[in-house]
């Protein structure tokens, strides 16, 4: 067998192991044989990393960290670069460090996936990379948007979008250069934050677009995988940098991204009593049954310990699921709206489990205006979340002073039962304008 037909096999056999075992590898690799691995990139990477097919102008991989969105960019201009000889390709990067040092000298980088026989030059005093075919990347930092007016470009490589100081201007300025060819095109690979260049360039009619996040990379090792979601999972940095989502805040919301984030805890206090808050569906398959549970200290801060919320269930179904979740966290009260179902909630409830120590509640304010105290006690730092609960805190974030819900789905019915759990350990018969004093 010769030696080409043996490094082929040895990488064939290497893409079939698991992640771990593959890094491993791959490390204990001749130069050679590694070569020959890093051009086999349609054979390796996954799905994510390859170019969508059809008609698009931009092409955004918004993902988490590690997903592999500066590998997906590098091997992209790269086959620009071979197949269109004698291109003109811009490299943009929130600066002009970062592109050398991530898009350009990187792991992941320009020239470290360039193929064998199209190695480029980089010439890091005229911040161009060249290749034999008379192709030139040059460099352009978003710190210096101006730099942008006068050039021409075939295709764009756009990294770390979020991160741009200027980045209305750099964009704007690098869109008018892509005027040469036939069909200029420009890749951007980010990790989501909510800027307007952000909400903009995910608004354009030519986009396409690829979501992802740092598991869904099988080259990653299980370990690190699992250490980033034990530590962040759900969390908000978490949701940011991890699964690649893009995290809105809501004008006038009652509670910020932060304020949660600042009232996360791992450890609750001892409790000395837990409440279940329950907001029942109007109907079969509607809206969600909000199921959470509440835990008073012995500190006197209430903890959130659970979202036991269930979608499209019957009556029963939900009234099983307040059960278990009372059962689970021991509670001594359940407490629920009855404003839907009437004695209906109370009979199916008591249908699922017949000593559960029912509450029926009349809710004679609106969603948005029962919450408002219970805002206060978080800003208050009287109540804590013993975890990170994706969901809920979505549906928190979109209630708005003044009585408006911009959150997910049509109603939050899983912040309206927290408010139904909270307002029984924190507030019971107190005043509105006693907890405003706080």
């Amino acid at each position: 067998m010769s030696g080409t037909d043996s490094t082929g096999t040895l990488i064939d056999r290497l893409l079939a192991l698991p992640p771990d075992e593959r890094i491993a590898a791959v490390r204990a690799m001749t130069a050679a044989q590694r070569r020959e691995f890093l051009a086999r990139w349609e054979a390796w990477a996954h799905g994510g990393q390859l170019a969508p097919p059809g008609d698009w102008r931009v092409w955004l991989i918004r993902a988490g960290r590690g997903f592999g969105k500066t590998r997906a960019g590098a091997e992209w201009v790269c086959e620009v670069a071979q197949k269109m000889p004698e291109a003109r390709i811009a490299l943009v990067g929130a600066s002009a460090d970062d592109v050398r040092q991530v898009m350009i000298e990187g792991p992941s980088g320009v020239l470290r996936v360039a193929r064998a026989d199209q190695t480029p030059t980089w010439r890091a005093t005229t911040g161009e990379v060249r290749w034999p075919n008379g192709t030139v990347a040059r460099v352009y930092s978003a710190e210096a948007p101006e730099r942008l007016r006068g050039p021409e470009h075939h295709a764009a490589w756009c990294d770390e979008l979020a991160k741009w100081r200027l980045g209305d201007a750099t964009w704007d300025n690098l869109v008018m250069t892509m005027r040469l060819g036939d069909r200029p095109r420009v890749v951007v690979t980010t990790t989501p934050r909510p800027t307007r260049l952000m909400r903009r360039i995910m608004a354009l009619p030519s986009l396409v677009e690829t979501r992802g996040a740092t598991r869904d990379n099988p080259h990653l090792p299980d370990s690190f995988v699992g250490a980033m979601r034990e530590e962040y999972g759900g969390t908000l940095l978490g949701r940011q940098e991890l699964e690649g989502e893009l995290i809105e805040e809501v004008a006038g919301a009652l509670w910020t991204r932060g304020l949660l984030e600042r009232c996360r805890t791992c450890v609750p206090a001892e409790a000395v009593r837990t409440v279940v808050g329950v907001d029942p569906p109007a109907g079969v398959g509607g809206d969600a049954c909000g199921i959470v549970a509440v835990a008073l200290g012995r500190d006197g801060v209430a903890y959130v310990i659970e979202d036991a919320s269930v979608n499209g269930a019957t009556p029963e179904g939900w009234a099983r699921a307040v059960a278990a979740c009372a059962a689970r966290v021991a509670a001594d009260r359940v407490v629920a709206e009855k404003n839907q179902g009437g004695a209906m909630v109370g009979s199916v409830l008591k249908a699922a489990d017949a000593g559960l120590p029912l509450t029926l509640v009349h809710a004679a304010q609106g969603k948005v205006a029962r919450a408002e105290p219970v805002a206060l006690l978080y800003e208050a730092g009287r109540v804590r979340h013993a975890g990170a609960f994706p969901a809920l805190e979505d549906e928190l974030c979109g209630l708005v002073a003044g009585g408006s819900y911009e959150g997910p789905g049509r109603s939050p019915d899983r912040a309206d039962a927290l408010v139904w759990a909270v307002s029984e350990l924190m507030l019971g018969k107190r005043s509105v304008a006693a907890v405003r004093g706080l």
